[in-house]
């Protein structure tokens, strides 16, 4: 039997599950502490963050980092990587400008207009970071944004430390990001690929290792004159990415690199099934008309 609870952090709902139901609440513990630091070491809706003391040392020099934003700068660094410049670090003031600025669940659905321009990002490849020092040099007027990664991540991370710890198996899901580690329960862990909880359409699938993730522009959106604007942003342009997509979940090795993979897709638009098909990604993407399709050998019946 599986057991499993929730709790709230990095503005969203992380979700524990164990195969093994006495490890339930030292589960809960370990993965707890560790989202607490993730977030407060990695926020940039926290002014006294590492991150947003980093930010705010843009076109300052080196400035040495932590092991722990270290990590998470090196793990979206490596998503940037993967996607080629798709999901980046550096649109961290594209996000702001367009309102979201606070975490969503502090958001205000509506506002006043907004003044935006199309403008690419400087991209990941301008920043510069030194392994060995351990430092990051921003150039000025760069903000870096975790927020494409460090779910996902997080996720991956606290799995491991549980596994690690308590030697049990175990899923966490930070806001729909999933990371499983350890042997997989009998027949998997069962999970719904869906818009969000209460929704209709959507699939029952099962995970046996590494990570599932989902990218979506419905869940989190807000208006401003009247305008509508979500959290994706397309690198290219410096706005909310133009896109067919309302959700691309996408399953690999670890939860950072389904979160790295589902995110361009969104952005990368309708060549995205030929991508993932070439990346053999397993990935179920759905069109804003609720059309679903499959890529990289994910299929209708399962993942």
């Amino acid at each position: 039997m599986l057991s499993s609870d929730s709790f709230t952090g990095m503005g969203t709902t992380n979700t524990v599950a164990v195969d093994d139901g006495a490890a339930l609440p030292a589960a809960m513990a370990i993965v707890q502490a560790k989202i607490q630091e993730i977030d407060e070491a990695c926020s940039r809706f926290r002014p006294n963050s590492e991150l947003s003391r980093l930010n705010a040392r843009s076109g300052c020099g080196d400035v040495l980092l932590s092991p722990l934003l270290e990590e998470a700068i090196v793990a979206a660094l490596c998503s940037a990587e993967m996607t080629g410049g798709l999901v980046d670090l550096t649109v961290g003031r594209c996000v702001e400008d367009a309102g979201y600025t606070v975490t969503f669940r502090d958001l205000p659905a509506e506002g006043p207009p907004l003044e935006l321009r199309t403008r690419r990002v400087i991209g990941w490849r301008a920043l510069t970071y030194q392994p060995a020092a351990h430092t990051m040099r921003l150039p000025a007027g760069v903000g870096l944004d975790l927020g494409a990664s460090g779910k996902a991540w997080a996720a991956d991370r606290a799995a491991d430390a549980v596994a690690s710890k308590l030697g049990v198996s175990v899923l966490v899901s930070c806001g729909g990001d999933v990371a499983v580690c350890g042997p997989a329960p009998q027949g998997g862990w069962p999970i719904r690929v869906a818009v969000d909880v209460d929704a209709v359409e959507g699939q029952d699938v099962v995970v046996f290792d590494g990570g599932l993730a989902t990218s979506g522009t419905t869940s989190r959106r807000w208006r401003r004159g009247g305008i509508e604007f979500h959290h994706i942003i397309d690198p290219s342009t410096g706005l909310p990415a133009q896109t067919p997509w309302a959700m691309v979940s996408v399953a690999a090795a670890t939860c950072v690199e389904a979160n790295a993979a589902a995110t361009a897709a969104l952005i990368m638009g309708h060549s995205a099934p030929a991508w993932l098909d070439d990346l053999k990604l397993p990935a179920r993407l759905v069109d804003a008309s609720g059309e679903v399709r499959f890529a990289g050998g994910w299929r209708a019946s399962a993942a």
